[in-house]
């Protein structure tokens, strides 16, 4: 006798057969640059729209394991470790031990954790999870770098017993808002659904991008110090992106993965105000747009042939972005090339930014080398911060 739900199984299965086509998204690029700067990242959007299967998209295009943990049906030992007793736990201590999803990845040594439902998990549960995100920390195990945390979420009005997030574990994400389009989900219905490559960080351009990087994040926090930190007044806001420290931090790894990269504006764009909030965020694109910095790796290839921007906080980005891309490749010729353009900065009017950018410089000075000419300008500085010593 035939099984009456194999016909069932065999058509299922027929259903279950896609293939996909190279297509644009800019919500799948931006978590595919959070994830190779290595941010944890969280998803907001409605429940059914594809939070499960972009990510499923993400591990298979990195060639990773995916381990899926849902968050609101854990308790906080799970993720902080249950104690496990040994024979002498006076000398020993009494270990952690870690659940299985964590073990599995640290096997792996690589993979995405997805913690879904996260605005369903209660406060004791989030805050358990503020180890693991921040440190990638499970009981008494650390997960391997290349293990990505990404997480989902409901509005609080759609989850289950929704809570807003608390704000420490808000502050560790870059928050992107997950949505669908109708005309992917109807080509999608005929079995073909989009795929999104993913970028690779080009090694040769990885100084330039973080040199660049540095500059223009330093160089807008010092045109806007009100924003290096504020927490929103409600609840609400206090648990998505919003600017502190740490998300300027993470703010400077998206703009140097996206330069090294080649990510595109729009997801650039997501991304950096999902890491420090509307605000600050659309603030900060308005600056890159206006910024249009000489590439540090080209002037000091040159020093003698680049005009110097005319605006302090544009001075005071480029300068900083020549001693990051020095840094990044010290030899005494790039050394003595930046002093050029430190000597050139004060002959345009700017001495007290170039002074700032002249003690990092002298840091970076091998014992060996002699002081160079364009240094002269800055020695009574330098000599009394101590930042220059010798002949």
């Amino acid at each position: 006798m035939t099984d009456p739900l194999a016909a069932a199984d065999d058509l299922n299965r027929e259903l279950s057969r896609r293939r996909t086509e190279p297509a644009d998204s800019v919500q799948l690029e931006a978590l595919a640059l959070a994830v190779t700067a290595n941010l944890p990242v969280l998803l907001w959007g409605e429940p059914g729209i594809g939070k499960s299967a972009g990510l499923e998209q993400l591990a298979a295009g990195l060639g990773v394991p995916l381990e899926t943990v849902i968050a609101s049906v854990h308790e906080p030992s799970d993720f902080s470790g249950l104690p496990v007793i040994g024979d002498d736990p006076a000398a020993s201590g009494v270990p952690m031990a870690p659940p299985d999803w964590a073990v599995r990845l640290s096997r792996a040594g690589r993979g995405v954790v997805f913690f879904d439902e996260l605005s369903s998990a209660p406060p004791a549960v989030q805050a358990a999870l503020l180890r693991v995100v921040l440190e990638r920390r499970v009981g008494s195990l650390t997960l391997p770098e290349p293990i990505r945390v990404v997480a989902a979420a409901n509005p609080p009005a759609s989850a289950a017993d929704g809570w807003h997030l608390s704000p420490p574990l808000a502050n560790r994400f870059v928050h992107l808002h997950w949505t669908h389009d109708a005309r992917v989900v109807a080509r999608g219905m005929t079995g073909v659904w989009p795929t999104v490559p993913i970028r690779r960080v080009d090694p040769a351009a990885a100084p330039s991008a973080t040199a660049r990087a540095r500059g223009a994040v330093s160089g807008f926090l010092s045109a806007r110090p009100g924003l290096v930190h504020h927490l929103p007044g409600d609840a609400e806001a206090r648990g998505g992106a919003w600017p502190s420290p740490r998300t300027w931090e993470m703010a400077l790894r998206l703009l140097a993965a996206a330069h090294a990269t080649g990510t595109g504006r729009d997801a650039l764009a997501a991304a950096l105000v999902g890491a420090v909030g509307d605000g600050a965020g659309l603030e900060l694109l308005t600056y890159l747009e206006e910024l249009d910095l000489p590439d540090p790796d080209r002037v000091l290839a040159d020093p003698d042939a680049f005009a110097l921007p005319e605006r302090g906080d544009r001075q005071l980005a480029f300068l900083t972005a020549v001693v990051a891309a020095v840094e990044s490749d010290l030899t005494r010729r790039r050394w003595e090339s930046a002093w050029t353009v430190l000597a050139k900065a004060v002959d345009a009017g700017a001495p007290d930014v170039a002074a700032r950018a002249a003690t990092d410089l002298a840091a970076l000075r091998d014992a060996d080398w002699p002081v160079p000419e364009g240094i002269d300008a800055f020695l009574d500085l330098l000599r009394l911060s101590g930042a220059l010593t010798g002949g």
